[in-house]
């Protein structure tokens, strides 16, 4: 195994979004997100990465092989959405970069890839010009029927990446989980760190 961890951009980056797409589907379809994912939706979703002034994307490569991978972009340039909360409590967007989805196949894991995607978009944020980086994460029913019995959250990684839990930011996004018929609204929560 030789892993690599290394940020695309441009033509680079457009030509892996692909395997971007497989891999969160992959990785998604397990819990919290239990995503029923299709390529035709991450076709339609991730070209913004690479259409965006700062959009970002680190890859995790064992040889050529993408097995993980972070996004992140500015919160001024993401959807309403993700940008809602923020604007709602008055905060300024130009200021904050956002990361989205972190995604490394089960084999890579505790090996410090997940530390170094956080590393790399904050750079990345740094380098635009950014002072703080949010991201999201599902809220589930602790009663969950999916949830497995050694689930470990993953708030104590977050907090010691530096990240505080935001209670008064919350937005939804809607995706069909694994074995349903239709797409459903889960509560996405955010963290925050001033670099």
């Amino acid at each position: 195994m030789r892993l690599t961890v290394r940020r695309l951009s441009g033509d680079e980056m457009r030509a892996r979004l692909d395997d971007l797409g497989r891999l969160r589907i992959t990785v998604f379809r397990a819990w919290p997100y239990l995503y029923e994912g299709t390529m035709e939706h991450e076709r339609e979703y991730l070209p913004r990465y690479a259409a965006a002034r700062t959009g970002t994307l680190i890859v995790a490569q064992d040889g050529d092989a993408i097995v993980g991978a972070s996004t992140a972009l500015g919160l001024d340039e993401e959807s309403e959405s993700v940008r809602a909360p923020f604007e709602k409590a008055g905060m300024d967007l130009s200021r904050i970069f956002y990361f989205g989805e972190s995604v490394l196949l089960p084999r890579y894991r505790g090996q410090g890839v997940g530390v170094r995607f956080f590393e790399e978009r904050e750079q990345a944020a740094r380098d635009h010009g950014y002072a703080q980086t949010a991201f999201c994460g599902v809220v589930r029913p602790h009663d969950h029927p999916a949830r497995p019995a050694d689930d470990v959250p993953l708030d104590a990684f977050w907090g010691r990446r530096g990240y505080a839990k935001r209670p008064d930011l919350v937005t939804g996004f809607s995706w069909q989980d694994i074995g349903d018929a239709a797409q459903t609204e889960k509560p996405m929560v955010y963290w925050m760190k001033t670099l």
